[in-house]
C-alpha cells in the first residue's frame, strides 16, 4: 500500500466528513438534517467528480451512495427497535423487575449490583434502549431505599446496558452495523458469539468500575421526580372491581395485606351493602367485591399490567356501540378538573364521564384529604386530578374539553391486553434462530417484529414509533460516507498513514492506539457512525500488519462501544440524563476514566487472547 496518491475525491471525502463532524458535535442542526445534507452533498459530489471503475462506471452513483438506507444491518436494527417496544409495552419483564424491587428490602446493595448484572446480560440480546427504560423506575426506588441520590444510580445503569452489548452479535446496533459493514466488504460473517469471551471480560472489570467507582466520581444531584412531585408520588383514591377469574378473585389477606394489591393502602371493602374497613384480618376478596384505596399511578399501572381485565369490561362499556377496543391502543393521562366546570360538585356517574369522553377514570387525587368512598359517590371538585384511561383517540379528545385539562406530559400509552407470553415466546424464538445460525438475524427480527404487531404485543402506530428516524438517517449518512471513504481510497490511506506513524511498532501497540483513537471519536460522532467509518480502516490497516483482520474489526465494535464520556455518545445516556438530573460534566467524570479503563484491559488482553 507504500505510495498510495492521494486524489482530489479522497481530500473531498475527508472534508464532507470532517464537515459532518462538526455538525453533528455543535448540535446547532436537527440531527435528521445534518445526515440527508451530508448525502445530498456526496451525491452531487460524486456526479460532478465521478470516481471511476476498471469498465468506466461510476464507483459512487447513487444507488451505491443511498444502499445504506436499504442495508440489512439497519433494518435488523430497526426491528430489533420495535421487539423491544413490543417487550416494553407488554410488560414482558417487569415481573423480573419486581422481583428485584422485592428482595432489595433485605439486602438492598447486593440487589442493586445483581440488578446491573440482569441489565448487563439482558442488553446482550435486547436493545439496550428499552432495558434501560424499564430499569430507571426500579433503580430510583433502590436508590430511595438506600438513602443514596438518584443520580448514584443512572449513569451506571447506562454504562451497564452498554458494556453489555459487547457480550453478543445483537447486543448493540453498533456489533450488527460492523458486521455488515466487514461482510459487504471481504464477505467475513461474524457469528453470534464470536467475540463473547474478550467482550464478557471487559464487560467485568467495567461493571466493576460501575459500581464501586462511578458512584463515588457522581455529584449529590436532586432527581427530576423529586422535584415536580416529592419522593412519594401523588396518591389516588382508586376502586377495583373485583372480577370472576382475575387475580384477585379468592385472595386472602395476609397480615392485613392482599398479595394481589401490593403497594396500595386500603381504605374500605364494599361487599354489598356491607363497607368492610380496617383492620383485615382472615378476609376472602370475592366477585362483586369493591376495593377503594389509594395508589400512585405507577402501583397501580402494575395493579393492571397483572389482571388487565379489571378494566377491560369498563373500556368496553364505555363505547358506545359497545365493540371491543380498536388497533389504536390505549393512553393512561392525568386530567385536571377545570374552575367552574360543570363537574364541579357532582359525581362521576351523574356527569356520565364514560358515555361523554369514551374514557374510565381509575383514580381521583385531591390535596386536602384522603376519602372513603366509592369513586361513584365521590363528589368532584375544581382542582381534582384525575387519572383515565381510554383509546388514543378518546384521550387525546379531551384537549377539546372544556370541564377538564388535560396534563399532555403526562400521556403515555398502555397495554391493555396481557400479552407478555406472546411478546417473551417470539423474543425468545427471535434469539434462538438469530443465535444457532438457522437464518440470517436480519430475517430472523423481521419475523419477529412482524409476529410481534401480529400478535397484538403492539400496533402498528406503536411500532412506528419505534423506529427512530433519527437513527434511520445518521445510518444512511454514516454509511455513504464509509462507502466513499472507501471507494476514494481513502480508509487505504489512512491505515497507511497509521502504520506509517506507528512503523515499526509490534502488531499490540498498533491495536492499541488504533482501539483509543475510535474509543476517543465514538464520543464526539456516534456509535454507529464510527463503527462504520472505521470498519474498513481497520480491515486495511490488518492487511498492511498481515494479522487476520478479525482482531481490528472487534477492536472497532468495543472501541465504539466505548460511549461513556458524552450525553450524545449513546441513546441510553440521554434517557438517564433526566432522571439524574445530571450535567454535561458528570458524563466526562464518571466515564472518561472508564474510557480509560476499558482500554487498558484491552491492551492487556487482547495479545494474550489472540496469541499476538
Amino acid at each position: 500500500m507504500t505510495g498510495i496518491e492521494p486524489t482530489l475525491q479522497m481530500w473531498l471525502t475527508y472534508g464532507v466528513i470532517a464537515g459532518a463532524i462538526v455538525a453533528y458535535v455543535i448540535d446547532r442542526f436537527p440531527l435528521e438534517l445534518v445526515s440527508l445534507g451530508v448525502i445530498a452533498v456526496l451525491l452531487v459530489l460524486f456526479y460532478l467528480a465521478p470516481v471511476e471503475g476498471p469498465d468506466g462506471r461510476n464507483l459512487l452513483g447513487p444507488k451505491e451512495l443511498l444502499a445504506g438506507f436499504a442495508d440489512p444491518a439497519l433494518i435488523t436494527v430497526l426491528t430489533l427497535l420495535v421487539i423491544g417496544q413490543g417487550m416494553v409495552l407488554t410488560g414482558a419483564l417487569d415481573q423480573a423487575a419486581s422481583l428485584l424491587f422485592r428482595l432489595g428490602a433485605s439486602w438492598p446493595y447486593l440487589i442493586l449490583f445483581l440488578t446491573l448484572v440482569a441489565v448487563m446480560v439482558t442488553s446482550a440480546v435486547l436493545n439496550n434502549t428499552p432495558v434501560v427504560v424499564i430499569f430507571i423506575p426500579i433503580l430510583s426506588a433502590l436508590a430511595e431505599r438506600l438513602g443514596s441520590p438518584t443520580s448514584a444510580v443512572m449513569i451506571p445503569l447506562s454504562f451497564a446496558a452498554i458494556l453489555g452489548g459487547n457480550l453478543t452479535l445483537i447486543g448493540s446496533s453498533t456489533n450488527l452495523l460492523v458486521a455488515g459493514t466487514l461482510e459487504a466488504a471481504n464477505g467475513t460473517k461474524l457469528g453470534f458469539f464470536d467475540f463473547t469471551v474478550p467482550g464478557a471480560v471487559l464487560a467485568s472489570v467495567g461493571l466493576f468500575y460501575v459500581f464501586f467507582l462511578a458512584p463515588r466520581l457522581l455529584p449529590d444531584r436532586a432527581g427530576m421526580a423529586r422535584n415536580l412531585v416529592g419522593s412519594g408520588g401523588k396518591q389516588f383514591v382508586i376502586q377495583v372491581d373485583v372480577a370472576p377469574g382475575s387475580r384477585l378473585d379468592g385472595q386472602r389477606s395476609v397480615a392485613g395485606m392482599f398479595p394481589g394489591l401490593p403497594d396500595l393502602t386500603i381504605s374500605m371493602i364494599q361487599r354489598g351493602e356491607n363497607a368492610m374497613l380496617p383492620p383485615y384480618d382472615d378476609i376472602t376478596l370475592k366477585p362483586g367485591d369493591v376495593v377503594v384505596g389509594a395508589a400512585t399511578r405507577r402501583a397501580l399501572e402494575e395493579v393492571l399490567a397483572g389482571s388487565p381485565q379489571l378494566i377491560e369490561g369498563a373500556l368496553t362499556e364505555a363505547r358506545e356501540d359497545g365493540a371491543p377496543a380498536t388497533d389504536e391502543g390505549h393512553m393512561l393521562a392525568e386530567a385536571i378538573i377545570a374552575p367552574a366546570s360543570r363537574m364541579d360538585g357532582r359525581t362521576l356517574k351523574q356527569v356520565g364521564f364514560h358515555a361523554q369522553t369514551g374514557c374510565v377514570v381509575l383514580g381521583i387525587q385531591r390535596r386536602s384529604r384522603m376519602i372513603r368512598a366509592t369513586m361513584n359517590d365521590i363528589r368532584l371538585e375544581a382542582g381534582d386530578v384525575l387519572l383515565v384511561i381510554g383509546e388514543r383517540d378518546d384521550v387525546l379528545g379531551l384537549r377539546a374539553n372544556s370541564d377538564v385539562l388535560l396534563l399532555e406530559w403526562s400521556a403515555a400509552e398502555f397495554q391493555i391486553a396481557d400479552n407478555s407470553t406472546r411478546a417473551l415466546v417470539l423474543f425468545a424464538g427471535v434469539v434462538a434462530l438469530a443465535a444457532s445460525g438457522i437464518v440470517p438475524i436480519v430475517i430472523a427480527a423481521l419475523a419477529g417484529a412482524t409476529a410481534m404487531v401480529a400478535a397484538g404485543c403492539l400496533n402498528v402506530r406503536q411500532a412506528a414509533r419505534a423506529v427512530d428516524r433519527r437513527v434511520v438517517m445518521m445510518v444512511g449518512a454514516a454509511l455513504a460516507m464509509g462507502v466513499s471513504l472507501n471507494m476514494t481510497g481513502g480508509a487505504a490511506y489512512l491505515a497507511h498513514g497509521l502504520t506509517v506513524l506507528l512503523e515499526g511498532a509490534p502488531v499490540p501497540v498498533v491495536l492499541s492506539g488504533f482501539f483509543l483513537l475510535v474509543a476517543l471519536l465514538t464520543n464526539i460522532l456516534s456509535n454507529n457512525a464510527t463503527a462504520v467509518l472505521f470498519t474498513p480502516i481497520a480491515i486495511s490497516v490488518a492487511t498492511e500488519l498481515g494479522t487476520d483482520p478479525m482482531i481490528f474489526v472487534v477492536a472497532v465494535i468495543f472501541a465504539a462501544n466505548c460511549s461513556f464520556a458524552t450525553p450524545m455518545g449513546y441513546q441510553t445516556n440521554l434517557l438517564v440524563m433526566g432522571p439524574g438530573h445530571y450535567r454535561f460534566s458528570d458524563f466526562l467524570r464518571a466515564g472518561g476514566p472508564l474510557i480509560v479503563l476499558i482500554w487498558a484491559t484491552y491492551t492487556i488482553f487482547a495479545p494474550i487472547y489472540y496469541g499476538l
